[in-house]
């Protein structure tokens, strides 16, 4: 039996590390994520407690303390408004049969103008003389009634994982520059390596939190317009799916898709088939706006990812985490991006993640003008060839 060549050994041994660092991420979620999360924050606020501890004097300790209960501050806010938008959404829903059936006749007569299709009568009957006999009313409750056990249980894991990040975040902040000597001081001895590695760390760092502030601000002065749309659009529950979507623009393409479908239910139910479509095209061309436009222009082109390793990225940290992967695959790529960028033999694998807007010009104006020529400038870059 002839031995496999060196190239084909090597190949699969990186496939069966790729795959166990696959199970070893899946099975370890519970102590990773949580990790990941306290250092994504720790990136954040470190140098607002060091701002406190070098300008208002503040201690170490008390600063750390600080910044910590302001994000806190921040996430009560934020479950105070959701609470207060789901009382008033509940108390804005037909209760008595008579307001449920004038609810129903609007909304199927809405429905009826939109949906190119006849309506199924099963399930949106014509004047129905009881509650029972409409099956999309009867679905939609008991659907609510099965996932609210869902979504209480969801909740308390997330607030159980919230206090270990924060108490994570602490120690993290509190000893950061102990634990960043203490990583410099893994990769050897000698000092001109040491510096490498810190100057590796700080732009991960730099990286990350470049990529998480700017994404945030974005996030919230988008909510702000897209709330003065809704606003003036006439929507129950403006403001609350603007900051819906300032949490949900997070996770990359799929995040506004599911942040436009609270706005349009709410416009469609409490308005008019024109004032949904007007609502549809208005966030269309603000996301639009904002995915081409606003985040190159703040964010900067060295921070860009294109848009197959995002997919690639969203769909990879999906697999292993389920929601929480989505939110945190973009910060993750972004440190894994500055890895790549400052090793050596890494760093073409950086360059297949990023955008290089010359290349994207030259093989448009290539493809447009003759097919051939965009191969040849492939084959120009790659003399030796497949």
């Amino acid at each position: 039996m002839n031995p496999l060549p060196q190239g084909t050994t090597r190949l699969g041994i990186n496939i069966v590390l790729l795959l166990a660092g696959v199970v070893a991420l899946r099975l370890g979620q519970s102590v990773i994520i949580p990790l990941i999360i306290a250092m994504l924050l720790a990136a954040v606020l470190g140098p607002a407690a060091s701002w406190l501890h070098r300008v208002l004097r503040f201690s170490w300790p008390m600063a750390c303390l600080t910044v910590i209960c302001g994000l806190v501050l921040v996430n009560l806010l934020l479950i105070l408004v959701f609470t207060v938008a789901a009382t008033r959404m509940v108390q804005q829903l037909p209760s008595g049969n008579q307001e449920i059936f004038q609810f129903y006749e609007k909304f199927r007569a809405n429905l009826e103008q939109a949906w190119p299709w006849p309506l199924d009568h099963e399930l949106f009957p014509v004047n129905p003389e009881n509650i029972d006999q409409i099956r999309a009313y009867q679905y939609v409750t008991e659907a609510g009634r099965k996932f609210l056990p869902i979504l209480a249980e969801y909740g308390s894991s997330w607030l159980w994982q919230w206090i270990i990040i924060l108490f994570t975040l602490l120690f993290l902040l509190l000893e950061g520059r102990m634990l960043t000597r203490r990583v410099v001081e893994i990769f050897g001895p000698s000092a001109e390596i040491r510096a490498k590695a810190g100057e590796v760390l700080g732009d991960i760092a730099r990286s990350v939190r470049t990529y998480l502030v700017w994404r945030t601000i974005i996030n919230f002065g988008l909510a702000v317009v897209v709330g003065v749309v809704y606003q003036f659009a006439g929507l129950r529950q403006a403001w609350t799916w603007a900051i819906l979507l300032a949490i949900l623009n997070y996770i990359p393409y799929l995040g506004p898709i599911l942040a436009g479908i609270p706005p349009f239910m709410d416009a469609f139910l409490f308005t008019d088939p024109v004032h949904t479509l007007v609502i549809v095209i208005l966030y269309s061309v603000i996301i639009i706006l904002e995915g081409y436009l606003i985040v190159p222009l703040l964010i900067g082109r060295s921070m860009e990812l294109n848009a197959t390793t995002v997919m690639v990225a969203c769909l990879f940290w999906e697999l292993v985490w389920g929601m929480v992967g989505l939110f945190l695959a973009m910060p993750i790529m972004a440190g894994v991006k500055a890895i790549c960028m400052h090793v050596p033999g890494w760093r073409p694998w950086a360059n297949l993640m990023g955008i290089d807007h010359g290349d994207m010009k030259v093989e448009a104006s290539a493809a447009a003008d003759d097919p051939s020529l965009l191969m040849e400038e492939v084959s120009a870059r790659n003399p030796a060839g497949p």
